[in-house]
């Protein structure tokens, strides 16, 4: 293991990064940290594969700019990298921005919460095959309980689905959203849904919403998931649940586009395996899918694993 960079904080540099990377068609690495910069509220930052950092800005929400991206970030068809921060903005409420490799920053929209628009982004964007960009939001909404939004790359904002919770529907989503083969759009919920342990849905991009699962919870089956969801190669979607399952520490499970859902396999936690899986998965190219846990294994401080 190579340590590139140790981020130094303010002023010059950012702090407590919490999301990943992503490589541009530059060759060079994007990302954003929660705190630092000229600002205390965060950066977006490029980085060169040997470990030189530039921060390309710091946020300020005193000029109505974002503050606190807790999200990664991803590049567009146009180049430009787009991404939210969690508060700041004109409403206090969080933002959607654009910066290009350069440094060049637009604020696209300020979120103003409940009843119309969401609040508090704290996942990243994905870009559809529209050429628009689809996230949620964990609260705001019509029911104070999260929304799907869709974003253009010149700033048009419209609320997809407000979220309603318990019963019918799921509530809270933490997690980015997810393109199928078929064009919809699939995610998940941290709440709500008929046993108030969360959902998986789906969207199309005329905002109409179909709830595929909720959860129980219940022995073999898990509760609450905060990740999103990756499609595989055999076109289900694979997720975990952060609670739940046979021993009430996670499960893994894969889900077709009709709601089967099935649940592959429950975290055991200490000292074989790991426990509360809360991020997402990813298929490797020999097929198996690899993920983390935040706690358990042989020293009770996580693990990595595939199925």
């Amino acid at each position: 293991m190579t340590t590139l960079h140790s981020f130094s904080g303010f002023p010059a540099d950012g702090a407590v990064p919490v999301a990943g990377l992503v490589q541009g068609t530059d060759g060079n690495f994007y990302g954003t940290t929660t705190s630092g910069g000229a600002f205390y509220q965060g950066t977006v930052f490029r980085m060169t594969s040997s470990g030189a950092i530039t921060v390309l800005h710091s946020f300020n929400s005193f000029f109505s700019e974002g503050a606190v991206p807790i999200a990664g970030l991803v590049q567009g068809s146009d180049s430009n990298f787009y991404g939210t921060t969690t508060l700041g903005g004109a409403h206090h409420k969080g933002t959607v921005f654009k910066i290009d490799a350069t440094g060049t920053f637009t604020t696209l929209h300020s979120f103003s919460g409940s009843p119309s628009d969401g609040a508090n982004p704290v996942a990243a964007l994905v870009q559809g095959s529209d050429g628009n960009f689809y996230g949620t939001t964990p609260s705001g909404g019509e029911h104070f309980q999260g929304v799907v939004f869709r974003i253009s790359q010149g700033s048009a904002h419209t609320v997809l689905h407000s979220f309603s919770g318990h019963p019918g529907e799921g509530a809270v989503p933490f997690a980015a959203l997810a393109q199928g083969s078929d064009g919809n759009f699939y995610g998940t919920t941290a709440l709500g849904g008929a046993h108030f342990k969360g959902t998986v849905f789906k969207i199309n991009v005329a905002g109409s919403l179909t709830t595929l699962h909720s959860f129980s919870g219940s022995p073999g089956e898990g509760a609450n998931p905060i990740a999103g969801l990756v499609q595989g190669s055999d076109g289900n979607f694979y997720g975990t649940t952060a609670l739940g399952g046979t021993h009430f520490r996670g499960t893994v499970f894969n889900i077709d586009a009709t709601g089967s859902l099935t649940t592959l396999h429950s975290f055991a936690g200490s000292p074989g395996e790991g426990a509360l899986p809360f991020a997402g998965l990813v298929q490797g190219s020999d097929g198996k899918f690899y993920g983390t846990t935040a706690l358990g294994g042989a020293h009770g401080a996580g693990t990595v694993f595939n199925l």
